[in-house]
């Protein structure tokens, strides 16, 4: 019997009866979409549970649920390997998974896709709504909205061998909120044909562990707020 468990795909039931009630359970939600021509589909996800794997590193009273690797990502559809469940699919799921989850002490939901944020506020509130305690956290924006500088940093200080350096260009470098119209209205493709939103130039590992420390020192205090 491990003394202590900080990933729940490795426990088996019995270690968990006396130490659920004790125990805030981080979900990993992230999503499988097209991150441009040089980073992975899973970075979102990959991200998601980096942080979650932190805030477990911290705390001695999380267990890092296995993630959740899609997400809402319709914005994404026009490029090859992106798959989406939809905002209605992601809000039920994150609902039902949240009330499977009673036996702990509360759920922490670590989102790195910002096309979950309005899902996961809807379903947030339902959870609430019926005394449930949850907390839905993402981080600040990034340098680059999507496949950008920080999301290219981050992937090469987890794992470089993931990234293909020769061909991280630049796409879209507009404000997003002068692409936000035309993106809504035809999605990534419409604005990017490659599709970053950003320019991953100068990016690099450094910056990239900088910026998960930065990160997960704002999760920590999230949920340290939360478990008082």
């Amino acid at each position: 019997m491990p003394g202590r468990i900080t990933q729940l795909a490795d426990a088996r039931w019995p270690e968990l009866t006396d130490r659920a009630a004790g125990t805030v359970l981080a979900v990993p939600l992230g999503s499988t979409e097209q991150h441009g021509p040089h980073l992975p589909l899973s970075t979102d996800t990959d991200i998601a549970t980096a942080l979650a794997n932190l805030l477990a590193a911290a705390r001695t009273n999380v267990v890092v649920a296995p993630a959740l690797a899609y997400g809402s990502s319709g914005e994404h559809a026009g490029f090859p390997g992106t798959l989406s469940i939809g905002q209605a699919a992601l809000e039920a799921v994150v609902i039902e998974l949240v009330r499977s989850a009673d036996v702990f002490a509360g759920v922490v939901l670590v989102s790195a896709h910002g096309g979950n944020t309005e899902p996961l506020e809807r379903a947030v509130s339902t959870l609430r709504s019926e005394g449930r305690r949850v907390l839905a956290w993402m981080p600040r924006a990034y340098d680059g909205a999507h496949a950008g500088r920080s999301e290219t940093s981050m992937l090469l200080a987890l794992d470089a061998s993931r990234v293909c350096a020769d061909a991280a260009v630049p796409g879209a470098t507009q404000p997003l909120a002068e692409l936000m119209p035309e993106l809504r209205a035809g999605g990534v493709r419409a604005v990017s044909a490659n599709g970053v939103l950003g320019d991953p130039a100068g990016a690099s590992a450094d910056e990239g562990r900088a910026l998960l420390d930065e990160l997960t020192a704002d999760l920590i205090a999230h949920v340290d707020a939360f478990d008082d």
